[in-house]
């Protein structure tokens, strides 16, 4: 009588071929919360250090309002750049199980269903500008709900629109480097938003240049522009924006503004060597067609990462003026 319970219980629990196996309840429901983590895509957040950039520039980083004030838009920032990714993925959660690295998403996977991706996407996405209007200079508000509207619009066209997917992504880069600024009352220079957008632009473009050489000869591709740019194009694209963003910054660090000189060094101007190296060495990887996420270029690179170190050394030097 046990033997032969066993032995239906056994039986029941097989699966059928090519059926999966329903994870039980209590698995299932810790896997959501770690999903929902994981589509919220933790290690794109470095990029949003990049609200410190202006007040960095301006010599503000640790006046009295500005940590606190920084850290709470770092916050809101990653809780919208959150939405977005939590939306996307819903969105092409079908496409996604069709592609051979996608489909371990977690909303592909099917460990965080698709309206629970939804929703909670959603929720960020109205929470954050209303506690930016709440809590921060009206301006962050504006700039947030701008940069969730420019990458909602994004997830559903304008990633299929020639050029106009680069100025997108493009600007994503340059709003975080506004919002700090914006936050804290700090004046955005020109010199500022040049050498920003267009560095910007250059990592942007040596990114899909590297992602194009990669699929060359290969069938399907991960991004379905990709197999309407050509190299050409985009090599031209990230050399014409490094060759202008190292022009914005060699005009900044050589404007003297009418300030006289009070620091042991020219710190400024000496601060053009390393950046212009940095760009040169970041190039090496964009023309081997291996410079994939920036944060990953310049963290696997020991001599970028040094080159960068002296960069914020020598910069952080001149904005002292010692």
């Amino acid at each position: 009588m046990t033997d032969t319970a066993v032995t239906d219980t056994a039986v029941l629990r097989q699966r059928a071929p090519g059926q999966q196996r329903e994870p039980d309840p209590p698995r299932r429901a810790r896997r959501v919360p770690a999903g929902l983590l994981r589509t919220a895509r933790p290690r794109q957040w470095v990029k949003n250090v990049l609200v410190v950039a202006a007040p960095a520039a301006a010599g503000e980083l640790f006046s009295a309002p500005a940590p606190a004030r920084l850290a709470l838009v770092f916050v809101l920032f990653t809780a919208c750049a959150a939405a977005v990714y939590l939306v996307n993925d819903a969105r092409d959660a079908e496409a996604d199980r069709a592609h051979p690295v996608k489909r371990h998403r977690p909303v592909a996977a099917g460990d965080v269903p698709v309206p629970l991706a939804y929703a909670v996407g959603g929720a960020l996405g109205l929470l954050a500008p209303v506690l930016a209007a709440w809590l921060c200079p009206a301006p962050v508000a504006v700039l947030l709900t701008a940069y969730l509207a420019m990458q909602l619009a994004y997830c559903v066209s304008l990633k299929h629109v020639l050029v106009v997917d680069l100025a997108v992504v493009t600007t994503g880069f340059l709003m975080r480097a506004m919002v700090g600024g914006l936050a804290l009352g700090i004046p955005l220079s020109r010199w500022f938003l040049i050498t920003t957008g267009f560095g910007a632009l250059f990592m942007v473009a040596a990114k899909r240049y590297s992602e194009a050489v990669q699929m060359a000869g290969k069938d399907g591709a991960t991004r379905a522009l990709l197999t309407e740019y050509t190299t050409g194009y985009l090599r031209f694209v990230w050399q014409l924006a490094a060759g202008v963003a190292v022009l914005g910054y060699c005009l900044w660090a050589m404007e003297e503004g009418g300030v006289p000189h009070t620091s042991v060094l020219p710190w400024r101007q000496l601060s053009v060597i390393p950046f212009v190296l940095a760009v040169l060495r970041y190039a090496v990887f964009a023309d081997r067609g291996t410079a994939g996420e920036p944060e990953d270029v310049v963290l696997r690179d020991r001599a970028l990462a040094l080159i960068g170190v002296v960069w914020l050394a020598m910069y952080g030097l001149a904005v002292a003026n010692w």
